[in-house]
This record gives structure tokens, C-alpha cells and sequence, in this order.
């Protein structure tokens, strides 16, 4: 039976699951980032794709889950982490300005940010406001579109 509800409500817990992620020209800026918001990533499960998680894991001392590189897979599998709830806040240093191998996958990403109702920093700035955010120390509900039901609607309409 699908749920009928326009929208469904997910809890992020106090303890955030945080995926980081830069590409290449971005890694040093999210490092400095990191470091310099240590007190607070502490407290709360890191993950991020692989040359960037073993960079702030060698730089920082904090300790980060590894995916896959971004072109070899991780953008997908921090996406399907989201699908499954396992991960609830993106910090993604973003090189608007190079072509990448995988742009492909770092769109899936996004959208699937969009889709599940992720908070999502590609910029320092961004992050900075983020972290900062009362929500850091508290739990927060998000209210997710329920596409089931908008997905079953579009069928109807099309067997009619």
C-alpha cells in the first residue's frame, strides 16, 4: 500500500551524517574548511568520496568513511546513501569553472539532493551559514515531496 500523503517527513537526527566532497582545484579550500569547523564536524559521522575523505583524514585527524573517487563511482554512492537515509548533509566544494569526467554523476547528485530534501553547500560561504545553522544542534524534519503518489498520478492520468 503507498502512502497517500502529499508529503512525507524524515527526521535528521542532532548527530548529522555529513558527505564531503571537492573536486580537484577544491580540496585544499575544503580542507581549510574543515579545519577550521573541526569542533563542530567532530561531534557529528563524516563521510566523503575517496582522495577527498583520505586528505581530511590525513590533514585533520578527523575520522571520515571512504567511498569511491567521484569519476570511479562515489558521487553515485553518496547519492544512493541519501536513497537509503544514511546520509543527511552535503558539503560540496564545486569547480564550476573545469570540465569534469563525471559531470554526469555530480548532476545525479545534486538532484538527488534536491529529491530527498538534503542541505547542500557547493561553496564556502554556503557551508559557513550551514554549519552554522541552529539545526547543527537539533534535530530538524524534512518534509519530502511524496513522489510515489505523484508518480501514480501521472499513471492514472495517462490510462485514462
Amino acid at each position: 500500500m503507498m502512502i497517500q500523503d502529499e508529503y512525507i517527513d524524515f527526521a535528521i537526527a542532532r548527530q548529522k551524517h555529513i558527505a564531503l566532497i571537492a573536486h580537484d582545484t577544491k580540496k585544499h579550500e575544503l580542507i581549510e574548511w574543515v579545519e577550521k569547523n573541526k569542533d563542530i564536524l567532530k561531534n557529528h559521522f563524516l563521510c566523503g568520496t575517496g582522495t577527498t575523505a583520505r586528505l581530511i583524514v590525513d590533514k585533520t585527524g578527523l575520522p571520515v568513511k571512504a567511498y569511491n573517487s567521484g569519476p570511479l563511482g562515489g558521487d553515485q554512492q553518496i547519492g544512493s546513501r541519501i536513497v537509503e537515509g544514511n546520509i543527511d548533509f552535503v558539503i560540496f566544494f564545486w569547480d564550476p569553472l573545469s570540465s569534469q569526467p563525471h559531470d554526469p554523476d555530480v548532476k545525479a547528485l545534486l538532484r538527488i539532493c534536491v529529491v530527498y530534501d538534503i542541505p547542500v553547500a557547493n561553496n564556502r560561504s554556503t557551508a559557513d551559514f550551514l554549519i552554522t545553522s541552529q539545526y547543527m544542534n537539533d534535530d530538524y524534519e524534512r518534509h519530502v515531496l511524496n513522489y510515489n503518489k505523484v508518480i501514480q498520478g501521472r499513471l492514472d492520468e495517462l490510462a485514462k
